[in-house]
């Protein structure tokens, strides 16, 4: 720590699960203990000592200073620029004046010696009720307790399985990789609802924590369930451009514009985790030819992208009773999304623009997708 007003950046830390500045962050009286941590997925010196190595040496790589191809001669005046003004928010001149005083007093002496008072709590050891199913041994899948110290362990529920794994019982089977809520490797039920175990943070309570598979999955081992099925069903849309016009070599990329491109936000950021598709109570009962809410959003992504060429054929392609028109609106998809995108909405737009656009001669085009496109035609039954 150094200069204790926000300034050098030095007290950066992991309070309460959040990251920020200790110098600016106010004690909440609670009776849990106030969690205090290195900056998270960092190695650290020591302590509260994060090791910054990596992240001063990505920033000199930048070269962050200014450069110049025509250098000015000695006696030459500064290379002049217009004045920066930089404008207050309303009101920011005015709560300054009441913060100031504020922090002042938190910093009260008394006695000669600063005096702060703590909110001290004790953590109770957490119990953790994982579904355990081993192939090899041909057992029925059962539900393991494991109980584990939450002042040893990371805040989220990915953190204490890897805990559970390294600690307690290493033939524990799960999937992760990014440990951000990107790769979707984590997904897994907990505690009664789909979502990323990366993301989850670990609730404590008198009750043990549930962690299972996806539901109604096919489960390989443990809480790795088999999405053999989903990855074949998003193969099938053939999710990347198809021009009828293909560029010729050199030519420059199909350009935008910011309107059509907007038209792709929500929809682009689906992180493939399945989460979605395994609360979806219409996907549990035909999950061999429905092809789910994330597999849908991810063809009307493409239907919708004004730079596709085959915007025609992916509607009559999608345009099915059982491939489409199983969704019935029940919205777990939207209510599970660890991403917060909404699948049901997206579903929506793909049916109105089916209903805009439908022709008598969609039949035949839909033959001809269908015998061009064998082998990702769907599913289970191509497995």
């Amino acid at each position: 720590r150094s200069c204790r007003e926000g300034i050098c950046g030095s007290c950066a830390m992991n309070i309460n699960g959040k990251n920020g500045l200790a110098c600016l962050l106010y004690i909440e009286p609670s009776a849990k203990a106030i969690e205090i941590q290195p900056l998270p997925h960092s190695y650290v010196v020591k302590d509260l000592v994060p090791d910054l190595t990596n992240f001063y040496n990505q920033y000199k790589s930048i070269e962050p200073w200014l450069k110049r191809k025509d250098v000015k001669k000695k006696g030459d005046k500064a290379i002049l620029r217009p004045a920066l003004v930089v404008h207050a928010r309303p009101g920011q001149a005015a709560m300054a004046a009441v913060l100031r005083p504020a922090m002042a007093a938190q910093r009260c002496m008394v006695g000669g010696a600063c005096r702060r008072a703590f909110a001290a709590a004790a953590v109770k050891p957490q119990r953790f009720g994982i579904y355990r199913y081993d192939p090899d041994k041909m057992g029925k899948p059962f539900m393991q307790e494991y109980t584990i110290d939450l002042k040893t362990c990371g805040p989220m529920i990915l953190d204490a399985l890897i805990k559970i794994k390294d600690e307690v019982d290493p033939t524990l089977t799960f999937r992760r990789s990014c440990r951000e809520g990107i790769c979707g490797s984590c997904a897994m039920n907990i505690n009664g609802k789909n979502g990323l175990a990366c993301l989850l943070y670990i609730e404590p309570s008198a009750k043990a924590i549930e962690i299972q598979p996806l539901p109604h999955s096919y489960v390989v081992k443990d809480l790795v369930p088999d999405l053999t099925n989903f990855y074949n069903q998003y193969k099938s849309i053939e999710p990347w451009l198809k021009r009828k016009d293909v560029k010729k070599k050199g030519d420059k990329e199909y350009f935008q514009s910011r309107e059509d491109r907007a038209k792709l936000d929500g929809m682009y950021e689906c992180i493939l985790c399945a989460c979605c598709m395994t609360s979806c109570p219409s996907y549990w009962w035909n999950p061999e030819y429905y092809l789910g809410p994330a597999v849908l959003m991810q063809a009307y992504r493409w239907i919708a992208d004004s730079r596709d060429q085959f915007t025609e054929e992916r509607l009559a392609w999608v345009n099915d009773t059982m491939k489409l028109y199983r969704c019935h609106g029940i919205m777990n998809c939207t209510n599970c999304c660890p991403k917060g995108l909404d699948p049901a909405k997206a579903i929506v737009h793909l049916k109105e623009q089916v209903a805009e656009t439908y022709k008598d001669g969609w039949k035949s085009m839909m033959t001809d997708q269908i015998s061009k496109n064998k082998g990702r035609e769907s599913g289970m039954m191509y497995m």
